[in-house]
């Protein structure tokens, strides 16, 4: 079950970040992470309120808080990584940091892994890479500031993982209630900087304003079926498996805006399928 529901948050997580990132090319991404949040808190309240566990306690709490703080790090420093055009160098930085982390992690808290679930973490890191590698780097982009904002994502999002595993299910979906309320307090400067900045230009569009619901929406339900994920198996399982993610994001393009993929990231494709048969066979 952990690795289904691993599995669901990664395709979940890369979808939310495609239409984030999408939108965030025509709207300022600072609104685009301020909206997506606040669609993500409402989330966040209905899934308390459909699985409360045993209430809110310190301990779980807290540890949401934590994970909203990685939230709102990786969910600003992505979409302006997309929002500038540098794809090619962010996507792949940050989905390789992001499972790196939560697998160093939990090695380090005494996970206890097959030697075939070890190969399958170890494949599934540079397939990670592979598959978020973009045939030619986009017209405009900046190396050097599309590495950092990639680690700086990465770090975020690897802090979330790290944070929901330590929270656990027992206090059913309280953590991330918290955790998405922090990482809205977080965005919301920021936010409004954005939003003094785009005074006066056009409003955006209704296809803008339901991507980015939509995304929120995604990003929360990821959030929830990461939670219940961690919930069935190991951290360096779970996070090394929802860190496929971009594997989504290249999944969606390819059917809806009929991307070709690259020989690379057909081979990154299939190291991520081979992967997660190593685990499961685990």
């Amino acid at each position: 079950m952990a690795v289904v529901f691993a599995l669901a948050s990664a395709l979940s997580y890369g979808i939310s970040d495609y239409l984030a990132g999408v939108t965030s090319r025509s709207w300022d991404f600072r609104l685009v992470t301020a909206g997506a949040q606040v669609i993500g808190l409402l989330t966040a309240i209905v899934a308390v309120l459909a699985f409360p566990g045993a209430g809110p306690a310190a301990g779980p709490v807290l540890w949401g808080a934590i994970s909203g703080i990685g939230s709102a790090i990786g969910v600003l420093a992505l979409y302006r990584g997309l929002a500038v055009g540098s794809m090619n160098v962010v996507a792949p930085l940050c989905g390789v940091l992001t499972s790196v982390i939560p697998a160093v992690v939990g090695i380090l808290l005494g996970n206890h892994l097959s030697a075939i679930e070890v190969a399958g973490i170890v494949l599934a890191l540079p397939a990670v890479l592979l598959v978020s590698r973009q045939p030619r780097p986009a017209a405009g982009s900046r190396a050097g500031g599309g590495a950092a904002l990639g680690l700086l994502a990465g770090a975020g999002f690897g802090l979330l993982f790290v944070a929901l595993s330590q929270a656990g299910t027992r206090n059913g979906a309280w953590p991330l209630l918290s955790g998405q309320a922090i990482a809205l307090l977080l965005v919301l400067p920021i936010a409004i900087g954005g939003l003094r900045a785009t005074t006066g230009a056009t409003a955006p569009g209704a296809r803008s304003l339901g991507a980015t619901a939509v995304a929120g929406i995604l990003s929360g339900a990821a959030n929830i079926l990461y939670l219940v994920a961690t919930g069935f198996g190991e951290l360096a399982i779970v996070g090394v498996l929802s860190s496929l993610y971009p594997a989504g994001t290249v999944l969606i393009a390819r059917f809806r805006l009929a991307e070709h993929w690259s020989r690379t990231q057909i081979i990154g494709m299939l190291a991520a399928a081979v992967a997660v048969v190593l685990v499961v066979l685990g």
